[in-house]
């Protein structure tokens, strides 16, 4: 492996100089915990939606199924 000026680098990287260096080259696109770790309540919830009633998500994926697969 070269370092950052092209000369090979010694010895192997740190675990939190790996994660900097994907994360310049990637981004940071997963969180540190999933949603369902989280106590984030959804949007629904939050605005007090009644229990079973479609989310706007849910209504704008069901409106883009394409005819030839029907409801």
């Amino acid at each position: 492996m070269t370092g950052p000026d092209g000369a090979p680098s010694s010895g192997a990287e740190s675990d939190w100089e790996r994660r900097k260096r994907l994360a310049e080259v990637f981004g940071d696109t997963l969180p540190e915990t999933t949603s369902d770790e989280r106590d984030d309540a959804s949007p629904e919830r939050q605005t007090g939606a009644q229990p079973g009633a479609e989310s706007s998500t849910d209504r704008w994926l069901r409106e883009q199924v394409p005819p030839h697969h029907g409801s």
